[in-house]
């Protein structure tokens, strides 16, 4: 059965954050529901549709920029109390909007996430996680990165509290009490938690997961150990989650799972008979998807999925037709609802136009006035730069509330600007993405100018550090039996001080020093597979590596490091000579098949030629007749890789010199020799340079 659903915008607040938008429960059997929605203002608002119009039930004062947006209530009873975080407050309200609780936790961070079960309120800031029971302090936890999301398994049928945090570092956190319980090894940054069907499913246990790198998974969530039932990759590589929920869209009596990205995707899957999870449907709305509910506002009798946007748009994708089809001769006559909404939007647009035309002559009357001042409108920005694995390139994700005009980017290291599909737009009306590769062993700062097409011109600037080893990604686990060079560092400095280079470094370290004497991290290269293990306490750290300009990078950025806080380091390092032919293998594929795509384009030209010239393709070879057929895929490969064989290029040179400078040799005059080796590339040519210089 295919799925149709039709867009209706109902109304725009203002700035969202994530999970900030709730539907109350119905009040009669099919009955419209109202919608509950908090803003960046402060503002709770709550709506509902009456004959295609908005009708406001309640709206709150301006305050605190809200975080979160809960329901709850007496447990196996409707939840349709109304708990909002803002600040470090908790308020709660009636679905009538009058206040019945503020709650002022005391915690030293504003609130991030929450959950409520019946009188029990769980809350995390950035590092801190607590229990509350009738807003007295219960259990407490500090946790060693920062907590994205926080969520309690259905009391009422696991019969006890079972808190899960997603962390991100990669790990949930299943928790009893104030202590760890158990930790769950996830394939990426968990973004958001949700109970599976809204009840923990069959079992009560099962606990849905979305990554910030677009993975959606299932776990049950057992007393002793955690099950892992289903997976889904990104393989279309589409935007991170930010919202999950279940409600039977389909109508076929199984709850449909619907999922909200961070580029604007919609999408909804169903179960096959294996409880394998299969895309139904998937709509791109312009902006990122904050909440997702699925329900009935617009009309009673038709079911809907209700998203929030970020920049505040309330929008319902509705199974209600939007076509009305007559045969002929037949008179088809407008809907007297439908004709109202005309109307109404006319009406509307008068309006506007004429308060434009008020706005600009007082604008005009101001502007050439010698008492006039000019006041910088402020905007907000949305963005995000991460780390992509597949292609190992970097991801520049902004997102203002209005029409960007124009994005500058500059940089004080060397960058390569890939092309993206999603970046066609010569002016993007909602968010600019744009892809970068940088350099290892090259660190600096990335600037973004952002401009929006609002009076009088105005820019904002956001900074993104570009690491030492940019190109590294937390994993869970590393292959040990490798060929690893070591890097030993001891001296005057502390856990904290050692920690604060690490995190210069490295991506995705926590800022805050983790628990304990010792840590040890995992990370993975995602251009070149190569691992880094590295394992520090006070006075100490040893990094391991299979590759050794990793290790050649760490020595001299943390040598500098320590410079600047004249710290005295005592510097050793333990070189593995089989390390480098185990890098250059796993470089080989890599530029094989890089050589043999420039290879390929270079060919197309003098075979289109032939072909117009012959007339057909009959006459050549199937592997020269295969490159016409692929052209246009193999250019745009090319296209999107415009430095790729020159990076590779310049890692073997990095290898060549960084293996002789731990010897103590310089072998730059060497380096245009290994230049014309891997023009007419061959690894076994390259290994022999290699072991021979």
């Amino acid at each position: 059965m295919d799925l149709n659903l039709n867009r209706m915008d109902y109304l725009q607040v203002g700035v969202t954050s994530q999970k900030t938008m709730k539907l109350l429960p119905a009040s009669g059997n099919r009955a419209t529901q109202k919608v509950v929605v908090g803003d960046h203002d402060g503002i709770v608002m709550c709506f509902g549709m009456k004959k295609g119009e908005v009708v406001t039930v309640f709206k709150t004062l301006p305050g605190q920029k809200i975080a979160r947006l809960e329901l709850g209530g007496v447990l196996n009873t409707p939840q349709e109390k109304i708990f909002i975080a803002a600040g470090s407050e908790i308020r709660g309200f009636t679905k009538r909007g009058k206040q019945f609780l503020s709650f002022e936790t005391n915690l030293t961070e504003s609130i991030k996430a929450m959950h409520i079960s019946g009188s029990d309120l769980f809350l995390s800031a950035s590092y801190i996680y607590n229990h509350y029971c009738d807003c007295k302090d219960q259990h407490y936890y500090l946790s060693g990165d920062k907590i994205n999301d926080v969520i309690c398994l259905p009391v009422e049928r696991v019969l006890r509290d079972i808190p899960v945090l997603a962390c991100q570092d990669r790990v949930l956190r299943v928790l009893q009490g104030s202590d760890v319980m158990y930790e769950i090894e996830v394939p990426g940054p968990p973004t958001v938690l949700a109970l599976h069907n809204g009840n923990g499913g069959d079992s009560g246990e099962d606990l849905l997961f979305g990554t910030s790198d677009g993975k959606l998974g299932l776990i049950q969530i057992t007393t002793s150990k955690p099950i892992h039932k289903w997976e889904i990759r990104n393989e279309k590589k589409r935007g991170g989650i930010l919202c999950v929920d279940s409600f039977d869209i389909v109508g076929d009596g199984v709850k449909d799972l619907l999922v909200g990205r961070d580029d604007g995707m919609v999408e909804v899957y169903s179960f096959d008979n294996t409880n394998e999870p299969i895309l139904r449907f998937d709509q791109t709305l312009s902006e990122s998807v904050t909440s997702i509910q699925g329900g009935c506002v617009g009309k009673a009798g038709y079911d809907e999925i209700v998203v929030s946007t970020y920049s505040g748009w309330v929008t319902g994708l509705t199974t209600e037709p939007i076509h009305k089809e007559s045969g002929p001769g037949e008179e088809l006559k407008i809907n007297p609802e439908i004709q109202n909404k005309i109307s109404s939007l006319r009406s509307e647009l008068e309006h506007l136009q004429y308060k434009v035309l008020q706005e600009r002559e007082k604008y005009q009357q101001s502007s050439q006035s010698s008492k006039a001042k000019s006041a910088v409108p402020s905007f907000s920005i949305n963005d995000k730069f991460t780390l992509n694995k597949d292609d190992a390139s970097y991801s520049l994700i902004l997102e203002v509330q209005t029409a960007i005009d124009n994005v500058l980017i500059q940089s004080d290291v060397p960058i390569d600007l890939l092309d993206m599909d999603k970046n066609s737009a010569v002016v993007s009306f909602s968010s600019c993405d744009s892809e970068i590769r940088s350099i290892e062993g090259q660190y600096g700062t990335l600037q973004a100018y952002v401009t929006p097409r609002i009076q009088p011109k105005t820019c904002q600037v956001r900074q993104y550090l570009i690491k030492p080893l940019s190109l590294h990604q937390r994993t869970h686990f590393i292959d040990h039996d490798r060929p690893m060079n070591t890097l030993t560092l001891t001296g005057q400095f502390s856990f904290a001080e050692l920690h604060s280079w690490v995190v210069f470094c490295l991506p995705e370290v926590p800022e805050k020093p983790p628990a304990g004497e010792c840590v040890t991290f995992y990370f993975q290269n995602t251009f070149l597979d190569t691992q880094l293990e590295s394992t520090y306490r006070k006075g100490e750290g040893v990094f391991k590596s299979d590759n050794i300009s990793t290790i050649s990078i760490l020595k001299d950025v943390l040598s500098k490091e320590a410079t600047k806080r004249k710290i005295n380091l005592n510097i050793s390092y333990e070189i593995n000579e089989v390390s480098v032919r185990h890098t250059l293998k796993l470089i080989h594929p890599k530029l094989e098949y890089q050589l043999l795509l420039a290879k390929k384009v270079q060919l197309i030209d003098a075979l289109k030629e032939l072909q117009v010239h012959e007339g057909n393709t009959d006459f050549l070879i199937p592997e020269y007749r295969c490159i016409l057929e692929e052209a246009d895929h193999l250019q745009e490969e090319y296209k999107k890789q415009p430095a790729h064989l020159e990076r590779l290029y310049g890692m073997i040179t990095d290898l060549f010199i960084d293996k002789f400078k731990f010897k103590g040799t310089n072998v730059k005059t060497k380096v245009p020799l290994l230049l014309e080796i891997l023009d007419s590339y061959d690894q076994n040519a390259l290994i022999a340079f290699f072991d021979a210089a």
